[in-house]
């Protein structure tokens, strides 16, 4: 447990009862967070967010590569302050634009990694091209440097730069059963939680295609799958169809929302008050 956690007083208006969370490391219900991307995020700023609301997020999440335009210094504080209340820190998928820079570039990328602090690598491949054997090799290349590899996997090509729709329709889709021996495939390596790619599932799509979701989770288990949630109507679908112990991705900004609805103490008209947990006494 981090120092910062071990500090923590009890949860105020503790006598109101919310549904219980496992305690970190979390296999179930874990929450992971958008760290620099849209916004700017500094020690500072982090720093609000884990004192508050620290106890419900389990990563912290790197986009777009921002950490490449960053002070070194600036990212070990990062890193450090995040360490301090249990949250791993990930890199997020920024692979892929390694990728276009030869073997040389990733192996001096996961070395940085490791060495900045860094828990888990990301491994996808929106923008890029690459065979399943390649994909599963690079997983098994985050690991044996050391680190946690999180591949990412989805339906859409050219996901994960908020394109438009029109272009994303333009681009096509893949088939789910694709997908889902990729993951298979990563999760025979060795991964242990595999990131569903929201793009063509609820992002920048004219309906959502819940078909999908219903046959990654049915096929993978909720537990090996982190769905990627970037609106708060579909954070709370999937709270509602799979329950407060559902593994989602969503913005810094919306953990309050989120863990509201994890803990049944909130909701849309449709939530509020019906999301609840069941432990039985043998598993206390």
């Amino acid at each position: 447990m981090g120092e910062k956690n071990r500090n923590d007083s009890e949860r105020a208006f503790s006598f109101i009862k919310v549904n219980r969370r496992e305690e970190k490391p979390r296999k179930r219900g874990i929450t992971e967070i958008r760290g620099p991307y849209y916004t700017p995020m500094g020690k500072r700023y982090l720093e609000d967010i884990l004192e508050t609301m620290g106890a419900y997020v389990d990563i912290l999440k790197f986009a777009g590569g921002s950490f490449s335009l960053m002070p070194r210094r600036a990212i070990q504080e990062l890193l450090h302050l995040c360490h301090a209340y249990d949250v791993m820190v990930s890199t997020g998928g920024f692979i892929e634009y390694v990728l276009t820079q030869r073997e040389e570039a990733v192996d001096r990328y996961l070395a940085e990694c490791k060495k900045l602090g860094f828990d888990i690598v990301e491994v996808s491949s929106g923008f890029v091209t690459l065979p399943v054997d390649n994909f599963v090799a690079l997983v098994k290349k985050v690991e044996q440097a050391g680190l946690k590899a999180k591949p990412e996997v989805g339906i859409q090509f050219g996901a994960g730069g908020a394109t438009a729709i029109g272009e994303l329709e333009a681009e096509g889709t893949r088939d789910v059963g694709a997908a889902l021996t990729l993951a298979k495939r990563c999760l025979e390596t060795g991964a242990t939680l595999i990131m569903i790619e929201s793009e063509g599932i609820t992002e920048n799509v004219r309906s959502w295609r819940t078909d999908v979701v219903s046959q990654i989770a049915n096929e993978l288990g909720l537990e090996k799958t982190m769905f990627e949630a970037a609106d708060p109507e579909v954070f709370a679908w999937y709270v509602k169809n799979y329950g407060p112990e559902v593994n989602l991705f969503v913005d810094h900004s919306q953990i309050v929302q989120l863990e509201c609805l994890r803990s049944g103490i909130w909701g849309t008209k449709s939530l509020w008050g019906r999301v609840l947990t069941y432990k039985p006494q043998s598993e206390n």
